[in-house]
């Protein structure tokens, strides 16, 4: 499993295509969320947060798997890999190891720097629990997208709904908050996950509220890994 992580993040630092648009771009534009906080401080600095575990998750984590997997698929890569010793499981685990561990330092540093200019968040616990969860809902989504796109190119087609509708699903339940449609709201994919990292930085979130907001975003890692399990291939689609 190690070595196949170390040869997949060896190939991610080769490919320029994928550094830019899956990694510098996320983050250039999380950097740029932290420099103009200004424009979002009606909303809250927790908005802020939020946006930044969701546009690295979406757009550097979640892409790049979906382009990694879809291209050592149409290689063969992944076939031969399964005539190794490792087992099925090793191998998605080495393969998405690698941008799984820079989403999460990207996001780790980012949030650092924001909370640098603005202050502490209220709960470090519950804003790290509710970012891993965010970017576990996203590798599941990442391989089943794979699953369904043929090659690298076509992933940038692929990736596009699900990262525009996440994006978008954050802005909304974050900027109009959860007063009312809560119940919609919170079922939505990131929806409760919001929430969660928007009251974890900037009011804290009671213990009565705690496991409403974390159980749907729960929930949603099952469907992602359910989707992933019915849709991820090893072969090349035809």
């Amino acid at each position: 499993m190690l070595d196949i992580a170390r040869s997949e993040l060896a190939q991610i630092f080769r490919n320029r295509s994928i550094l830019i648009t899956s990694f510098f771009m996320p983050v250039a534009a999380s950097v740029f969320f932290v420099w103009r906080r200004e424009i979002f401080v009606s909303v809250g600095q927790g908005f802020i947060a939020a946006l930044v575990v969701f546009t690295i998750a979406a757009f550097g984590l979640y892409g790049s798997a979906v382009t990694s997997l879809a291209g050592r698929r149409q290689n063969l890569f992944l076939k031969r890999l399964r005539s190794t010793s490792e087992s099925d499981a090793g191998i998605l685990v080495g393969m998405v190891l690698p941008a799984a561990v820079l989403a999460a330092v990207q996001t780790i540093l980012v949030l650092v720097i924001l909370g640098v200019v603005t202050g502490r968040p209220s709960d470090v616990v519950l804003l790290v629990v509710g970012t891993l969860l965010v970017l576990a809902m996203m590798i599941g989504l990442g391989l089943a997208t794979a699953g369904v796109t043929r090659s690298p190119e076509h992933a940038q087609v692929t990736t596009l709904p699900v990262s525009l509708a996440v994006i978008a699903i954050v802005n909304w339940v974050a900027i109009t908050g959860t007063e009312e449609l809560t119940v919609l709201k919170r079922a939505l994919p990131g929806g409760a996950a919001t929430e969660l990292l928007t009251r974890a930085w900037g009011g804290g979130v009671p213990g009565a509220d705690v496991l409403v907001l974390i159980a749907p975003t729960v929930a949603w890692v099952v469907v992602s890994a359910a989707l992933a399990l019915k849709y991820f291939q090893w072969e090349p689609r035809r």
